[in-house]
């Protein structure tokens, strides 16, 4: 460690555990209920009714994923303030990647999902199309939602395996949620990587990445939350 005054205080580790909090019930929120309700694989049509007749909540799906992403970005800096004493470079290249991930990636991304239901409620584009090709151009850029959002897993998925490795080098928190984070980027990277090259087992992939991320993210969120740190690192602050 090369400067026992640059370690945060416990109040801050807190302060980030409550934000990752938020981004978890905001994005669970937008990507497993909202989405997960309202696109229906392979059923273009259903989709777009769905879309239509729950555009109030479709919109909300997007206004709590950009939440979630702004929070991000905040979690990125504060993760590095906290490793930072550890491990500088290692530190700033896992938030780099977190950075990427939802508050660049994911941000851009969320025009695709806008802009599924904005073919459908635009009355310019019934003159040249008819209500069938805009139900499928709807569900072309709900796909390349899905996509990009899988794009910004994969960076995500590298943040968490470098948060892993840094928590085990470091003592901020116990050693063996480096292990489980090292699970949750795994999981990350199985399912982009899956669904990218073996279609068809998306199912699949979806209980890896979410079975490794509550184990990771929730259980590293709700440590913050309850202990803020271990009692060595609350020793070295003293």
């Amino acid at each position: 460690m090369k400067n026992i005054n640059q370690l945060v205080s416990v109040k801050s580790i807190r302060m980030t555990g409550f934000l990752y909090l938020l981004v978890i019930i905001c994005a669970g929120f937008s990507q497993g209920y909202v989405r997960g309700t309202l696109i229906i694989p392979d059923n273009a049509i259903a989709t777009a009714n769905n879309i239509v007749q729950n555009k109030g909540l479709f919109q909300l799906g997007l206004t709590m994923d950009l939440a979630a992403f702004l929070m991000d970005a905040v979690i990125a800096v504060m993760l590095y303030q906290i490793f930072k004493p550890f491990n500088k470079t290692l530190a700033m290249v896992s938030s780099a990647f977190r950075l990427i991930a939802h508050p660049a990636i994911g941000s851009i991304n969320l025009l695709n999902h806008y802009m599924a239901m904005k073919v459908l409620d635009t009355h310019q584009l019934r003159d040249s199309f008819s209500l069938e090709q805009l139900q499928e151009m709807s569900s072309i850029l709900m796909e390349a939602h899905h996509y990009g959002y899988l794009i910004a897993g994969g960076f995500f998925g590298i943040h968490c395996i470098l948060l892993g490795i840094i928590i085990y080098k470091s003592n901020v928190f116990p050693k063996f949620f480096g292990g489980l984070l090292l699970g949750s980027g795994a999981g990350y990277l199985i399912e982009t990587f899956g669904n990218f090259n073996f279609p068809g087992y998306e199912f699949y992939t979806a209980i890896i990445v979410g079975v490794a991320a509550a184990l990771g993210e929730v259980g590293i969120t709700v440590y913050m939350l309850s202990k803020g740190a271990t009692a060595s690192y609350k020793r070295l602050r003293l």
